[in-house]
């Protein structure tokens, strides 16, 4: 794994030198090119100037900043070197909060930091101290050009540093519509809340994948092998709220045949139990239980 930033992690005068590793990668998702449609032969991209219309060579491409329309000021490194060069080099603790006041929509992009050798009691110093004060640390620091701010926090061994997204990049929502609290209750509140608790289970995100783009690759598969692959668009309408419970009961069916084996017998009996206690559609008739969910259901 390589480091995509080295520098101090500081708190108060204390500095401990570490590593900065990306914990995430980019999906090996399908990767598409440019073509041109006559003869399929790829399309590139190349740089030419608006003033003269020709391709400019990328040694006389340099970095500006339009101050007013059709004014530049050019930037060479050193200038970029220039602006807080210190703090270019390190991961500078600002302040501790607790890990719960940091709402989910703050969270970018997770980082693990390992620290360089001779400073691993230091490490653990802080990392034990964040564990047992149930705080997070909040440091800034500057990653390709730009500076960020993060948690760090302990993760088992290692401190995590979770990337955050500054206040001034989250929207609010004033221009947007939203129902007003307590606007659903009743039985279809309670058949939800039954539903919500019929499917739950502990996080294991190993059960998730991208299942989008493995469809896709066989969409791409038939295509190589001359096959012209049958798509059916999917028309979803909305459920109109007269609607929910009897929605909620063929849910809860899908739930009953779909659970995988390790699960079947205590989703589905739940899932059943469920079912019966959810109002019919009015006019149908109420389906007889086997024997065997009879027993299950007088449990």
């Amino acid at each position: 794994m390589r480091a995509v930033w080295t520098g101090t992690l500081s708190f108060g005068l204390v500095n401990i030198p570490v590593k900065l590793f990306s914990a995430s990668e980019e999906r090996g998702g399908l990767t598409f090119e440019l073509l041109h449609q006559k003869d399929l032969s790829p399309v590139r991209s190349i740089r030419v100037c608006a003033e003269e219309d020709h391709e400019v060579p990328f040694g006389e491409v340099v970095r500006g900043y339009q101050y007013r329309r059709g004014k530049y000021v050019v930037l060479e490194e050193e200038d970029f070197r220039r602006v807080r060069a210190v703090q270019t080099r390190s991961l500078s603790v600002v302040g501790f909060c607790d890990a719960e006041e940091i709402g989910p929509a703050y969270y970018e992009k997770p980082y693990f930091l390992e620290p360089e050798r001779g400073a691993e009691r230091l490490y653990a110093l802080l990392r034990e101290a964040l564990r047992r004060s149930g705080k997070a640390a909040l440091a800034t620091f500057v990653l390709r050009g730009k500076e960020h701010l993060a948690a760090v926090m302990p993760e088992g061994r290692a401190l995590m540093a979770y990337q955050l997204r500054f206040h001034s990049e989250l929207r609010g929502t004033d221009d947007l519509r939203f129902p007003p609290e307590r606007a659903a209750d009743g039985e279809e509140m309670e058949a939800t809340l039954q539903f919500i608790g019929i499917l739950s289970d502990p996080f294991r995100p190993q059960d998730y994948r991208d299942r989008y783009t493995e469809e896709l690759r066989g969409v791409l598969m038939d295509k190589v092998r001359g096959q012209v692959p049958a798509v059916q668009a999917e028309e979803l309408e909305m459920t109109r709220m007269k609607d929910v419970l009897l929605r909620l009961r063929q849910s809860l069916e899908q739930v009953a045949r779909r659970s995988p084996k390790s699960h079947a017998r205590r989703k589905g009996s739940a899932a059943r139990r469920m079912q019966s206690t959810i109002p019919h559609e009015e006019g149908a008739r109420k389906p007889k239980l086997k024997r065997k969910e009879q027993e299950e259901h007088s449990e």
